[in-house]
């Protein structure tokens, strides 16, 4: 289920000490990686300042692009929860005044969408 998973773009969980050995670059002082999550290559990753979207691009994956986007620049942030024939929740992220949403990432029923929910609430609110 785990390749399938993520072949369709669902997200499975990374811990934090894997993510910053790997990206541990990116942070500023006094930033940690909190919470992350990888899909085929692409990552995305929660810090106790922002979220860290990495786009890995291309077929060699040579090209990385790296989208920050600080918790007080996202509006709103719907949950949509997996049923029965859909099988993975979906968090939209609109950033300030766009009209659409600016990021969309799907996860697998082994991620515990509640509690992403929770914790992003608890950032950006």
């Amino acid at each position: 289920m785990g390749l399938f998973n993520k072949i369709l773009g669902n997200a499975s969980e990374v811990s934090a000490e894997k993510l910053s050995e790997k990206y541990g670059r990116l942070l500023t002082s006094n930033e940690q990686i909190e919470l992350g999550f990888k899909l085929l290559r692409d990552v995305f990753m929660f810090t106790n300042k922002r979220l860290i979207l990495i786009d890995v691009q291309g077929l060699t994956g040579s090209k990385v692009e790296y989208k920050s986007l600080p918790y007080k620049s996202i509006s709103r942030f719907p949950l949509e929860t997996s049923g029965t024939f859909d099988l993975d929740a979906e968090l939209k992220i609109w950033i300030s005044s766009e009209n659409l949403p600016s990021v969309s990432k799907k996860f697998n029923k082994s991620i515990h969408v509640y509690e992403v929910q929770k914790y992003f609430a608890g950032k950006v609110m």
